[in-house]
């Protein structure tokens, strides 16, 4: 079964075939950078490393180009307000390369924790700013920008003649001139919902380059367009990013490329992919409401919503629970249940590789292997896919107590897939040899006490230790001639 993904361009499932095969070009809208690293930069940025993985998996040669926005992405997101990265540089008095450096920094450092894989190339928008100039050079002369005052801006109307505006949102023009509102600059605009290019900078404005037009900035949609078809071409395989960036980000996008390079951009990418937003028990994150959480605070427990802090792979595992595009409402409860799960997964694969072949098999591990990857070739429906791992668990469970059995040829393929799936694909890490042998002695330990307190008849004893393990998320499993247990989803 071929890989098939959601296009939102097209609004359906559709077969993946690169346009050059067997390399893919894929351009992942990342971080602006700003302030610290949110759930919402994990669940993109996990997203993307599991299709990034997945199509290397399957053979493809993937050049994976990932930017960070560090000047131009305006508080508004519609040529209003000021620059986010230049707000934090003036609120903590230093240069805005110090912001964009420090917070580069924490992001790496959250992926890297988060066991993301390193895009092919990161590029950031001051260092391509030369590209962003002579692509809004090209727009201008082909006619569909104009400049005013030292600013360039695209003219939608003369856009509108050529090409349709709105096909990635759905939204026309009418539904933007009654959506708009009077703001700063709009004034010089042919239209309201004409949008920057270049924006004329104040002599107090803290990052500023030469231009054409006089000293200015790029615009924040400018940069992904320069930088996407300088590393990728035009058009390229997958541009991907979170839902909220379909518009106006995306849209403009869209639109840049065909006023630069005409019909020959193709709507710039084969497909566009876009990751659901994060909740927060059902509702918005949002700072204002106080359960704006951080990746760091996610695994220090330093957050009013959380008792404790968590490992990174409780959070990658709860975003994989969920279907890339459905919304992902975070929780401790969810949280502390994929942490339990992640477990009882890591418990059965250590399971798995004490497990001796037999002469024949029990049952079919083709078949399931089969419906795994029937899952992941499914618009990546790593939700489904591990849906399967846990129903592995009691049969893994008879394999190890010999009740069960595979051949050599057989165990070798399951254990091949769970390590391919969970570990390559999916990108999870086995706990720490020191932390879950530590957790495993513990374990093992109030078990053993467990059935001790059975065997004198206490108990009392012994159903205080089972509802002790119960509540820490260990379910006990007694057979007549042992006790096992495994982590509860």
């Amino acid at each position: 079964m071929a890989l098939t993904l959601y296009n939102t361009l097209t609004r359906r499932k559709e077969p993946f075939a690169p346009l050059n095969p067997p390399y893919v070009g894929m351009y992942v809208c990342g971080p602006t950078v700003y302030g610290d690293p949110h759930l919402g930069h994990a669940r993109a940025a996990i997203t993307f490393d599991v299709l990034y993985r997945y199509l290397t998996f399957l053979g493809y040669k993937v050049r994976y180009v990932r930017n960070i926005t560090d000047v131009g992405h305006l508080e508004g997101d519609a040529d209003e307000g000021e620059d986010k990265v230049l707000k934090r540089a003036r609120l903590e008095k230093v240069e805005p390369i110090e912001i964009a450096q420090r917070y580069t920094a924490l992001y790496h450092k959250a992926m890297d924790a988060l066991n993301v894989l390193r895009p092919s190339i990161e590029p950031t928008a001051t260092g391509h700013i030369p590209q962003q100039i002579a692509m809004i050079k090209q727009i201008l002369e082909r006619g569909y920008a104009y400049e005013v005052n030292g600013s360039v801006y695209l003219d939608v109307e003369r856009y509108r003649q050529d090409f349709p505006y709105g096909i990635l949102s759905g939204r026309n023009v009418e539904e933007l001139l009654a959506g708009s509102r009077e703001l700063e600059g709009q004034a010089e605009k042919r239209h309201p919902w004409d949008f920057a290019l270049w924006k004329r900078a104040e002599p107090t404005h803290l990052m500023q380059w030469d231009s054409p037009w006089g000293r200015g900035y790029p615009g924040w949609h400018i940069e992904c367009s320069a930088m996407s078809t300088h590393y990728l071409g035009v058009p390229f395989d997958i541009h991907g990013g979170g839902l909220d960036l379909v518009f106006p980000h995306h849209e403009a996008e869209i639109a840049q490329a065909h006023a630069c390079y005409g019909e020959a951009a193709q709507y710039q990418a084969r497909f566009w992919i876009h990751n659901n937003l994060v909740t927060i028990e059902g509702q918005k994150m949002s700072k204002s409401l106080g359960n704006f959480i951080t990746i760091e605070e996610v695994f220090s427990g330093r957050h009013p919503k959380l008792s404790r802090g968590y490992p990174p792979m409780a959070l990658r595992f709860l975003v994989l629970q969920a279907h890339y595009r459905s919304t992902l409402d975070f929780s401790e409860e969810a949280l502390g249940a994929a942490y339990r799960a992640y477990l009882r997964l890591m418990n059965a694969y250590r399971r798995l590789g004490k497990v001796r072949p037999h002469m024949y098999s029990t049952f079919p591990v083709e078949a399931w292997r089969e419906k795994v990857f029937a899952h992941l070739n499914d618009d990546l429906n790593t939700a489904a896919a591990l849906a399967l791992f846990f129903e592995q668990v009691d049969d893994i469970l008879k394999l190890y107590r010999g009740e069960a059995f595979l051949t050599v040829e057989d165990l070798e393929k399951l254990r091949q897939t769970w390590r391919e799936v969970l570990f390559d694909i999916m990108g999870l890490l086995p706990p720490q040899q020191v932390e879950w042998e530590r957790w495993e002695r513990l374990v093992n330990t109030l078990v053993q006490l467990r059935r001790q307190a059975r065997s004198e008849k206490n108990f009392p004893l012994a159903d205080f230790l089972r509802d002790e393990l119960q509540r820490a998320g260990v379910k006990l499993l007694d057979f007549p001639d042992e006790t096992l247990w495994e982590m509860q989803e």
